[in-house]
């Protein structure tokens, strides 16, 4: 994939999904993606950087709080794998 090429239309639903719901334009997720493809998540500063950019790029305050749970929990490997459980971290 290159400088922002869509993936096949089953692997995008989820991200048309991401836009109605989020306002998120895809290409923007394509490229925070390409960014932290070989990312260190067990470092706390970048994985703090990725939550902050995620939530300007949502437009979706974040407190501190919340932010500091998101990051504790990818930085300990804790991420929950499916959509349901992830979207349920980001409410609490």
């Amino acid at each position: 994939m290159q400088g922002g090429e869509r993936v096949s239309n089953s692997r995008k639903d989820p991200f048309d999904q991401i836009q109605q719901q989020a306002n998120v334009n895809p290409d923007q997720i394509y490229k925070v993606a390409e960014s932290v493809k070989n990312a260190d998540f067990s470092d706390e500063t970048t994985v703090r950087a990725l939550v902050q950019r995620l939530a300007k790029i949502a437009g979706k305050p974040i407190s501190k709080a919340k932010e500091d749970k998101i990051v504790q929990s990818i930085t300990e490997n804790n991420m929950p794998i499916d959509m349901q459980s992830l979207n349920q971290l980001f409410k609490k």
